[in-house]
């Protein structure tokens, strides 16, 4: 391809992520590292001043630095260069409005996660996005690791045989102390109901593990007991929970996810078994993923490695030995997000390579697994229907 035949970077607007915040940043490299995307235009925090000081930083023209975002919405749908998707990077309990209104601009969407605060608020995006026709990415970006992709095929393509075990557990220690109040703004909205929802440490990463679960092994979940707790005095949301899972098909699982456990930083796991092996990958490690076919040794698939599939190569993007990490996988969903776009925006079908993305309903997923999750837990970790 020429360099006049590519395609042009796609216009990409931004609510939240100003200065200091440290999503936004992680979504901005994402954005950029494979050159999909050009950042115009953005909405970066609710104070004004705060959001053009912001722009600056970011070399946003100062007339497309906005301080509202419902008029960044309106503005950029009557510009002829107005922008093609817009990244949501706020709290949690603004996730909705944001979508609706730019959703409802006819502009593309691209949306931390959780999708929303309540299941009733997802069904609506969803609604929406259907009634639209138009794209919604949701950003579970452990996703877009490549041996999480092989791991994924591997599972589809019958090599572990009929699941039967999936554990799943994301363990982190940072907030082991009342980090809220110390001024740390990561640490205040997450434990904030009003700003993070009604789950702490489940919305927060809890739902990563759930997906990650999900994603590689294609399992249903039938039923769930959880147990939410908070050990840390006098905060709001949980910060540990337990859970057992049914899935449709017979399989079972665990759920554990944690952020008051020293020691763990960053702590990702799944392991899947079936009645031919199993498969075990860390996001500490993402560069080496565990095959234990049953009655043989078990051997260490790598990134770039011999053996590894299409939808695994496809996602590393440097030589064999090099580690690829998180802002590779983030940067991973933004590459399928923007041949998905152009797709739409040319009248044709998205390479198939492209369309494993979480998107709307898998929103839906995750608020229906956190509303089941609280049930299940205010009721003493009684099973629930899912």
């Amino acid at each position: 391809m020429s360099q006049h035949d590519r395609p042009r970077r796609l216009r990409l607007g931004m609510v939240g992520g100003g200065q200091g915040a440290f999503i936004g940043g992680v979504h901005r490299i994402a954005a950029r590292l494979d050159d999909h995307y050009e950042l115009v235009a953005g909405a970066f925090a609710s104070d004004p001043e705060r959001s053009r000081s912001s722009a600056t930083d970011l070399h946003v023209a100062a007339e497309r630095a906005y301080s509202d975002y419902r008029a960044m919405a309106e503005a950029e749908s009557r510009r002829e260069d107005g922008i093609d998707v817009v990244a949501i990077v706020t709290p949690n309990h603004l996730h909705f409005d944001v979508a609706r209104t730019f959703l409802e601009a006819g502009i593309h969407v691209i949306c931390d996660k959780p999708m929303t605060t309540t299941l009733e608020d997802a069904r609506a995006l969803a609604d929406l996005v259907e009634r639209k026709g138009l794209f919604f990415g949701l950003t579970h970006n452990y996703s877009g690791y490549p041996l999480v992709r092989q791991a994924r095929d591997m599972v589809a393509a019958g090599e572990l045989g009929e699941l039967r075990v999936v554990q799943v557990e994301y363990p982190q220690d940072w907030l082991s102390t009342r980090l809220e109040e110390s001024g740390v703004k990561q640490a205040e909205w997450r434990t904030d109901p009003k700003r993070s929802g009604p789950a702490g440490c489940l919305g927060d990463i809890g739902t990563h593990a759930y997906h990650l679960a999900r994603f590689v092994t294609g399992l249903e979940l039938e039923a769930l007991a959880a147990d939410m707790h908070t050990f840390v005095e006098g905060r709001a949301l949980d910060d540990n929970v337990h859970m057992m899972l049914r899935f449709k098909g017979g399989a079972r699982g665990m759920l554990w996810s944690s952020q008051v456990v020293p020691g763990n930083e960053n702590g990702l796991r799944l392991r899947v078994y079936g009645s031919r092996g199993g498969l075990s990958w860390s996001q500490e490690t993402p560069n080496q993923l565990l095959h234990s076919p049953l009655g043989e040794p078990s051997r260490i698939l790598t990134r770039n490695g011999p053996g590894l599939g299409e939808a695994a190569l496809a996602a590393a993007r440097i030589p064999p030995g090099h580690p690829e990490g998180y802002l590779e996988a983030f940067a991973q969903l933004y590459t399928d997000y923007a041949e998905q776009i152009r797709a739409r925006q040319a009248g044709r079908q998205a390479h198939e390579l492209s369309v494993t993305t979480p998107g709307v309903m898998d929103g839906v997923d995750g608020l229906v697994f956190i509303t089941r999750a609280l049930e299940s837990s205010t009721s003493g970790g009684a099973w629930v229907n899912v």
